[in-house]
């Protein structure tokens, strides 16, 4: 059993405070479990090293149950990805699309054409962001948005400076997104593609549901300017304060409590 301090902050976010990672990862884990038991709408998906104990953590809780409660559960599954990296496909390793048939696709059993990326290998990068867009509308929007938090304040490739207005688009990558994301790519950050499609903070703050993970001493610098100063372009993920159910999840490293 995880056990949660439930608090309210200063910028209106619902804090769940969990003691680590694992914990974390539990408590994710069943938020979108508890989801997908009344999907309305799609996921909205994250990739990243963050989000990876929470799939292990759904795939386990969902492998005990029956086949038929499995069956049900998964045969609505509908998600769309926060983005995905320009000039590779599905094939190359870093790719989200590799991520997560390899996370979730694969051991859940979806049907891929169920999880919904940007295509990283379009013409026309422009005309790819808009149908993606699109595509995301017609589906009704995003019901529970699952996100991360970047070391320079992104969300999605929202990179700063970003505004709360900006929708799905072509984004340049930043030298410290691109070193944070260089174990996909051998470690080498001049490897990770310098482009990416993302949802922009239009289309994350119009989610339904939004649920922010932060986890590790690395990010307790930037919760800390998250949970204390007021929206700016200069930290994209202050642009959730206002959204009327925005729920962080953070273990106390991230906090930079003690074990308490």
């Amino acid at each position: 059993m995880v056990v949660v301090d439930h608090r309210r902050t200063s910028a209106g976010f619902a804090l769940l405070v969990v003691p680590d990672t694992t914990s974390a990862a539990l408590q994710v884990a069943q938020l979108l479990v508890d989801e997908l038991q009344q999907q309305r709408q799609p996921l909205g998906l994250a990739t990243g090293r963050t989000m990876e104990p929470v799939y292990r953590a759904l795939v386990d809780e969902l492998a005990g149950w029956s086949s038929p409660a499995r069956a049900r559960l998964l045969g609505s599954w509908q998600s769309f990805n926060l983005d995905e990296y320009m000039g590779i496909g599905p094939g190359h390793p870093g790719s989200f699309a590799a991520y997560m048939a390899h996370h979730l696709v694969d051991p859940l059993g979806l049907d891929p054409a169920r999880v919904c990326l940007p295509d990283g290998l379009a013409a026309d990068l422009a005309a790819e962001a808009l149908r993606y867009s699109r595509a995301l509308a017609a589906a009704g929007g995003i019901g529970l948005q699952l996100l991360g938090l970047g070391l320079n304040g992104h969300v999605g490739f929202n990179e700063p400076p970003c505004g709360p207005e900006a929708g799905t688009r072509v984004v340049d990558l930043c030298p410290t997104t691109r070193a944070q994301n260089a174990a996909a790519f051998g470690g080498d950050p001049a490897a990770v593609p310098a482009q990416a499609i993302t949802l922009g903070l239009a289309e994350i703050r119009a989610a339904s549901r939004i649920v922010l993970v932060v986890t590790g001493a690395a990010k307790a610098p930037v919760l800390t300017r998250l949970l204390q100063e007021p929206p700016s372009p200069a930290l994209p993920a202050s642009w959730l304060q206002g959204h009327p159910a925005v729920t962080v999840v953070a273990d106390r490293a991230a906090l930079q409590e003690g074990p308490g």
